[in-house]
């Protein structure tokens, strides 16, 4: 008996078990939300995105705000110039009234920071921060 192999017996309960787990989890992972097309529309708003949580604009998942960062609020403004730059001529006049817009937005807001004065909220309607 030394020498014969050992046989391994599978339950039928767990190879179903198995498969209807790995089942399951192709399900899951199938049903995730879609990315939207990338386009140039998309990349302006990751942009303005990060200059505006730089500029303290935006809450934390916590519902705290972020603090603002002027120095790398300029940065994401500096970027969306050589975005504006480097298009010229080459974008609808939607997408050039939404870059403008966004840069024309962006600036009075870091010009608003820098100066001292409190954030303003994501629409500008005041301050950014409840009682200042």
């Amino acid at each position: 008996m030394a020498d014969e192999p050992k046989k391994i017996i599978v339950d039928d309960d767990w190879k179903a078990e198995a498969r209807r787990e790995k089942e399951r989890l192709v399900e899951e992972t199938s049903h995730h939300e879609q990315l939207p097309q990338a386009g140039f529309i998309e990349l302006l708003n990751l942009v303005v995105m990060q200059a505006l949580g730089a500029l303290g604009m935006l809450m934390a998942p916590g519902g705290k705000r972020i603090p603002a960062q002027p120095e790398l609020a300029k940065y994401f403004i500096d970027l969306l110039q050589v975005i504006d730059d480097k298009t010229k001529g080459n974008l609808t006049a939607d997408e050039k009234k939404l870059l403008d817009q966004a840069l024309y937005d962006l600036r009075m807001r870091y010009v608003e920071i820098a100066s001292g004065g409190a954030p303003m909220d994501a629409v500008g309607r005041g301050p950014a921060i409840p009682g200042i």
